[in-house]
């Protein structure tokens, strides 16, 4: 997670002037949790609303997991270096969700913690669940500027335990969701297309295109492979029957479907932002690595802009 400056409305860049984006970012972020509290208040989720309600809230974690871990890859894609104002944000939504996930949990079993305690302890998908909330906690009681100095070379060490922690989180959501796992898997291959893209970053390879093309097909695949072998191991279902399930597209979309157009996106993005860049205007434009110079200006600190 990136740092915590001075308390301020989050709505506001540092300078204190009111940031469109900051705005837009936080709307979005109260919206589902408006949204759940709004369908509790009109009894319109179901039978079992409280369950209803955990399962949101935990689904809106990851999701939120996976977008600030977006942040760094479509910053650099669009050449959009402003999104690095928003990662804050959107870390602490995840952890704001994760902890009313597990207060609703607590409140799904009456408000008895040693049953609580017990079925974490017994349960390991909830074991599990709960190691990711506590690395959440952790990265947010280090995401102040003040541990930013305290730990020094360690706080970029630290915060890269995300990608361990989204791991945890995904498999908690598949092991939680036992049937259907079409969501987990749709979530799982989007954190494949992320962690595809550092891959190339850290083996020099060129982000255009071509290659991010590439990406997009390779993650689908391995997300249709990853659905097989799920339902294969879980509940038997042979792995042929799946991966031709995958291919009778468009009578029925999987996920990897979904994913492969999720990662269309990034080459549309980037060859969309390489077209500006040669004939448009390019007014005030920078490169990645000039762009954030206007936050360390601003006394943000090296670690935060440089992390994930």
């Amino acid at each position: 997670m990136p740092a915590l400056p001075a308390f301020s409305a989050p709505w506001r860049d540092r300078a204190g002037r009111l940031s469109g984006l900051k705005l837009g970012v936080f709307l979005f972020a109260l919206a589902p949790g408006l949204w759940l509290a709004g369908a509790y208040a009109a009894d319109a989720l179901g039978a079992k609303p409280i369950t209803a309600l955990l399962h949101g809230t935990g689904e809106w974690a990851v999701r939120f997991l996976l977008l600030s871990l977006a942040v760094t890859p479509l910053r650099r894609i669009a050449n959009f270096p402003k999104l690095i104002l928003v990662r804050r944000m959107l870390g602490l939504t995840v952890l704001a969700y994760a902890l009313i996930h597990l207060g609703l949990y607590v409140v799904d079993q009456n408000f008895v913690l040693t049953k609580v305690v017990s079925e974490i302890v017994s349960r390991i998908y909830l074991t599990i669940g709960f190691v990711a909330l506590i690395g959440l906690v952790v990265l947010g009681v280090t995401s102040t500027d003040g541990m930013i100095r305290r730990l020094g070379k360690a706080w970029p060490r630290l915060h890269k335990a995300v990608y361990t922690i989204a791991v945890l989180g995904l498999v908690h959501y598949f092991l939680q969701a036992k049937i259907d796992v079409s969501d987990p898997v749709f979530w799982t291959g989007g954190f494949l297309l992320l962690m595809g893209w550092r891959a190339l970053q850290r083996f020099r390879w060129p982000t255009n295109p071509l290659t991010l093309l590439g990406l997009a097909v390779v993650v689908a695949f391995v997300t249709a492979g990853l659905e097989a072998a799920w339902y294969g191991v879980a509940s038997g279902i042979p792995a042929d029957r799946v991966l031709q399930a995958n291919l009778a597209f468009p009578d029925m979309i999987r996920p990897a479907w979904w994913v492969l157009a999720l990662g269309l996106t990034l080459p549309l993005v980037n060859a969309a932002r390489l077209a500006w860049d040669r004939y448009g205007t390019g007014k005030g434009r920078k490169t990645g690595a000039k762009a954030t110079a206007p936050h360390a200006a601003q006394g943000r600190p090296r670690e935060a802009v440089a992390a994930r």
